[in-house]
């Protein structure tokens, strides 16, 4: 049965909350832990799942991504394994897609081809590890129309979120979208339910419900404002998954339930930190759940210089290959494909993408530096943040610093050593 799914990942969006890191690239092709993109975490849920007809919706600033789903997952065609990128086309009229339940319904013929009798319709943009193969499980057991996981999130928190109402079945009998008094999931007081955009519906179900919702112009074509809301209101068969209740194979129980929305400079940049630690609560290095990305022809990473005056060295930190740590210090950090730092400088706290180069004496912190940026001698980024946003930086709520793609940057007169 699970050969007859077909899963339809949304990657066309727009990621105006992190910007500036999606000022040149998709949300979905943001990298991430050095050497990934977000949308290789959905990918390979879907792939250890054993589930493998993959359709990714496509849209904004899309070219980084294509580059990277086409290098990275090749499948092999002759055993009907799939993940195709499926751009924006305008099949049914003159508009791009107007919401997450359009960009289906604009696709519809995908679905029409392929008959599945399940459709998945996931985001590519969170962070998490998901055995999808349990929901759909689950899906079954409970005759369900749709299956929306969702996660339970303290009430203070729920105003981020579309809120799932249900019973003490988990049948959904509501929803609120970001609401200030959410209502609170049976069984767990000061909890509520948060949808993760994961959904599981019968093909049938699927399409009747958009052809009905392309047909409302006063629809805002989403699938939780609009689809699901109808569907409730008509009495379908909609149900939760407690995404808590998934077990990954490797798991520990300090991981399971862990699901990150990095939709903001701060929360990407804490998923990162959260990689670093020495049991990290987002691990990736279990051999049983392993997470695959697309691997430079890079050297490994390189340590040098061993003395009182500088030492190449990195604490708490994920280096990957390529790099070279030529007598600076890391602490708490993560570094993508061939970024060097140079002699006595100080990087702590930080992310450093594809390329990036650190100047002798430098001193970053709490920052994320794009690709490709170099960091001249002497130079201090995340220290004051009148200073940085002075410079042309972007400095977040929480104080997290990004020196975007493109940057010059000029230090008028070195700091004293």
């Amino acid at each position: 049965m699970k050969k007859n799914v077909l899963v339809m990942i949304l990657a066309g969006g727009e990621g105006k909350r992190l910007f500036p890191l999606t000022s040149e690239r998709a949300k979905p092709a943001v990298p991430f832990g050095g050497k990934y993109r977000i949308i290789d975490f959905v990918i390979n849920n879907f792939v250890n799942s054993e589930l493998y007809k993959i359709k990714i919706l496509t849209q904004f600033k899309s070219d980084s991504l294509n580059r990277h789903i086409s290098r990275c997952w090749p499948m092999p065609p002759f055993s009907n394994q799939y993940v195709d990128l499926v751009p924006a086309q305008m099949r049914m009229g003159q508009d791009w897609y107007k919401g997450t339940a359009d960009a289906i319904y604009q696709n519809l013929n995908l679905i029409y081809d392929e008959m599945p009798s399940l459709v998945c319709v996931f985001g590519g943009d969170h962070i998490y590890k998901m055995d999808v193969s349990q929901m759909i499980d689950y899906h079954k057991m409970q005759s369900a129309d749709l299956s929306i996981a969702a996660i339970p999130v303290p009430v203070h928190q729920a105003s981020d979120f579309g809120i799932i109402e249900v019973d003490s079945m988990y049948r959904v009998t509501g929803w609120q979208e970001k609401p200030k008094n959410p209502k609170e999931m049976p069984g767990r007081p000061g909890y509520a339910l948060a949808s993760m955009g994961n959904y599981v519906f019968n093909r049938d179900v699927l399409v009747h419900e958009l052809l009905e919702d392309a047909a409302n112009e006063d629809s805002q074509h989403d699938f939780g404002k609009n689809v699901i809301s109808a569907m409730i209101d008509k009495g379908r068969r909609v149900f939760v998954y407690d995404f808590a209740t998934n077990l990954v194979p490797g798991q520990t129980e300090l991981e399971q339930g862990y699901w990150r929305d990095v939709g903001t400079v701060d929360a990407y940049w804490e998923a990162n930190m959260d990689l670093v630690h020495i049991s990290p609560i987002f691990n990736l290095y279990h051999r049983e759940w392993p997470v695959k990305t697309f691997s430079y022809q890079a050297p490994p990473s390189k340590y040098v210089f061993d003395n009182e005056e500088r030492r190449g060295f990195a604490t708490d930190s994920i280096v990957s290959d390529g790099c070279i740590i030529s007598g600076g210090r890391l602490v708490r950090c993560v570094l993508s494909p061939y970024c060097r730092v140079n002699s006595f400088s100080l990087v702590e706290e930080s992310i450093l993408m594809h390329g990036v180069n650190v100047g002798r004496h430098a001193k970053i912190r709490k920052a994320i530096i794009d690709k490709g940026v170099e960091i001249p001698a002497h130079a201090r980024i995340g220290y004051d943040r009148d200073e940085d946003e002075a410079r042309g930086f972007y400095v977040s709520e929480g104080g997290v610093t990004v020196v975007p793609k493109g940057v010059v940057i000029k230090v008028e007169q070195p700091l004293e050593v």
